[in-house]
């Protein structure tokens, strides 16, 4: 159950069986009691995305162009590119 619960909220697994336990079971209840907002319930577990990746790429022709920013939290991440 506390599984399920974090697969549909994303909330961690503690806060999911701590609702679990609180709301006797109830899948239902425990869900509105924990959620994909419970981040921003506690400032002290906001994320800085202080890394990331821009990418440029334009066009052969030169008419059109694209810009994209991806940030994340660690260096390690920022660095593991694709092509």
């Amino acid at each position: 159950m506390v599984r399920e619960l974090r697969d549909k909220t994303s909330a961690p697994m503690m806060e999911c069986k701590k609702a679990l336990v609180e709301a006797g079971g109830n899948a239902a209840k425990a869900r509105s009691s924990c959620g994909s907002d419970s981040a921003t319930k506690r400032p002290g577990l906001r994320h800085h995305c202080g890394r990331g990746v821009v990418a440029v790429h334009i066009t052969q022709d030169a008419k059109t162009g694209a810009i994209v920013e991806v940030n994340c939290e660690t260096d390690f991440v920022a660095q593991t590119r694709t092509s």
